[in-house]
C-alpha cells in the first residue's frame, strides 16, 4: 500500500486523486490521507510570515519522515529548493499549462482601468504589474482558487490573478480572461509541474513512481529551479524563472525585482545543460546588480 499524504483543498486533491489513479493503473494499491498544513490554518497573516510556501508542506515532510505517509503530490511551484534531510523530488509529471491567469469582468490586463482593484498576494506577480501597470492598486488576496474566484465575482476586486494549470485541473479554465504571455509575465520556477515527492530510502516508492516521470518537463524545471537556488530565493523575494524547448537546448527566461517590486531585471539565456543553464542565468543576473535588489549589498 502507497499512502499519499495531501492537503484538503480541492486542487490539492484533484492532484492527489490523479496520481493515485495512474499508480492504480499500474497495479498500485494507494490509499489518500488528508493532511492540514500550516499554511492551510493561518489565512490571516502574509505567506511569508508563516513560512513562506512552505508552510503548505511543513506537515506533510513531517509525516513523511515519520513514517506516516509514503509520497507527497506538490505543485512544483510551491516546493523550496532546500528538502528536509532524507526526503527529494522522486519524479515530475508532465507539465500543464505554465501561464498566469487574469480573471476580471471582462477587460484584458491592458484594459483595466485606472486604480483599478487587482487581487494577488505573491510577490511575483505584484512585481510584474507593478513593471507593466503601475496605476493599478494591488491586494493581498489568500485563500483556495474558490475563494478567491468569488471574492472576484462579490466586487471586492476588479480582477485577480491565478495560475492557468489549477484553473484548467479544475474545470474552470472557461472563466480566465487571459493567459498572460510567459516571456513578459514570467512564471515561477516549476509552475504548472506536479512533483512527487517521498523517502530517499524508500526505494520501493520510487520504483512504482518511475513510469509518472516525464523527462522533458524534470530537464525544464532544473534548470528553473537551479536559478532559483542560485539566487536563494524563496516566497519572499520576487523572482520569474522558466524554461522553454528550444531544438536540443532548453532557452531560460528570468526576472527578478526589488523586494518592493519598484525596479526588475529580465534576462534570458540559452544552454544544453540545464542546471548549469540556471546557475549562469542567476550569475548573469548578480553582475548586473541582482544582489543589490535583493538587499544583498
Amino acid at each position: 500500500m502507497i499512502r499519499i499524504g495531501t492537503r484538503g483543498s480541492a486542487l490539492a486533491l484533484w492532484q492527489a486523486e490523479h496520481v493515485q489513479a495512474r499508480l492504480a493503473a499500474l497495479g498500485h494499491a494507494v490509499e489518500l490521507r488528508v493532511i492540514t498544513t500550516t499554511g492551510d490554518r493561518v489565512l490571516d497573516r502574509k505567506l511569508e510570515s508563516v513560512g513562506g510556501k512552505g508552510a503548505f508542506l511543513k506537515e506533510i515532510e513531517e509525516a513523511m519522515v515519520a513514517g506516516e505517509v509514503d509520497l507527497a503530490v506538490h505543485s512544483l511551484k510551491d516546493v523550496p529548493t532546500v528538502l528536509p534531510d532524507g526526503l527529494s523530488l522522486c519524479a515530475f509529471l508532465e507539465r500543464a499549462d505554465p501561464r498566469d491567469a487574469l480573471l476580471s469582468a471582462g477587460k484584458p490586463l491592458a484594459e483595466l482601468p485606472v486604480g483599478a482593484r487587482v487581487g494577488t498576494t505573491s510577490l511575483r506577480r505584484q512585481a510584474l504589474l507593478r513593471e507593466m501597470r503601475p496605476d493599478l492598486a494591488l491586494a493581498d488576496l489568500r485563500g483556495n482558487v474558490d475563494t478567491r474566484i468569488e471574492r472576484l465575482r462579490e466586487g471586492r476586486f476588479d480582477a485577480i490573478l491565478l495560475a492557468m494549470a489549477g484553473l484548467t485541473r479544475l474545470g474552470r479554465a472557461g472563466e480566465v480572461t487571459e493567459a498572460l504571455d510567459p516571456r513578459l509575465f514570467v512564471p515561477a520556477p516549476g509552475q504548472g509541474a506536479i512533483a512527487l515527492e517521498c523517502r530517499d530510502d524508500d526505494q520501493a516508492v520510487r520504483d512504482a513512481v518511475a513510469p509518472l516521470d516525464h523527462a522533458p518537463t524534470a530537464r525544464a524545471v532544473a534548470a528553473e529551479r537551479a536559478f532559483l537556488a542560485a539566487l536563494g530565493g524563496g516566497c519572499n523575494v520576487p523572482l520569474g524563472a522558466h524554461a522553454f524547448a528550444a531544438g536540443a537546448d532548453l532557452e531560460l527566461v528570468a526576472f527578478v525585482a526589488a523586494a518592493e517590486g519598484r525596479a526588475l531585471l529580465r534576462a534570458e539565456r540559452r544552454g544544453s545543460d540545464a542546471e548549469a543553464l540556471g546557475r549562469a542565468l542567476a550569475e548573469d543576473l548578480r553582475a548586473r546588480g541582482a544582489d543589490g535588489l535583493l538587499g544583498r549589498g
